[in-house]
């Protein structure tokens, strides 16, 4: 019995690759297939999110290969296959989107997020130094000390 589930196991791992996305294009020039493979590594299929079109099996996936394939063989520049992309289907698609207004956030928000942890790892060391060393307003002014030494004296009488 475990032979037979060990082979049915090994088969099923044996048809995986059936499942993945098959496509042949003859380009022209290998150039060409060169920059192929390129762009849809860098192309974000809309329907998958987390996929590039390179290896979405999405329909949509199919559909913008089969169109890069089209418009290199065109002579259509990498900008400007980028360019209609974007147009159709927004920044998303792309996964290095272009530094705009639109994506400032993106791109700077690594930075900034970067800056306040140190920013906070710094103020955070300086209290512990201030602290172990007896610094950092730890001394009472001649005002505060007249009123702790009455306090302590009232607390004694009332005792």
């Amino acid at each position: 019995m475990a032979a037979s589930a060990r082979l049915l196991m090994l088969l099923l791992l044996l048809t995986a690759p059936a499942l993945a996305v098959i496509e042949t294009y003859e380009f022209s020039d290998e150039e060409l297939e060169k920059r192929y493979h390129q762009l849809s590594g860098e192309l974000r299929c809309p329907k998958c999110q987390n996929q590039n079109i390179a290896d979405s099996n999405a329909p949509i996936a199919r559909d913008l290969r089969q169109l890069l394939y089209t418009q290199l063989e065109e002579g259509a520049s990498d900008q400007e296959i980028l360019d209609y992309m974007v147009a159709r289907y927004g920044e998303f698609v792309r996964y290095r989107p272009s530094f705009s207004s639109a994506t400032a956030v993106l791109w700077l928000a690594p930075l900034l997020l970067l800056m306040a942890a140190v920013v906070v790892v710094v103020l955070t060391l300086r209290g512990r130094r201030n602290a172990a060393t007896g610094e950092g307003g730890s001394e009472l002014s001649a005002e505060e000390s007249r009123r702790v030494q009455d306090l302590l004296d009232e607390s004694e009488k009332d005792a």
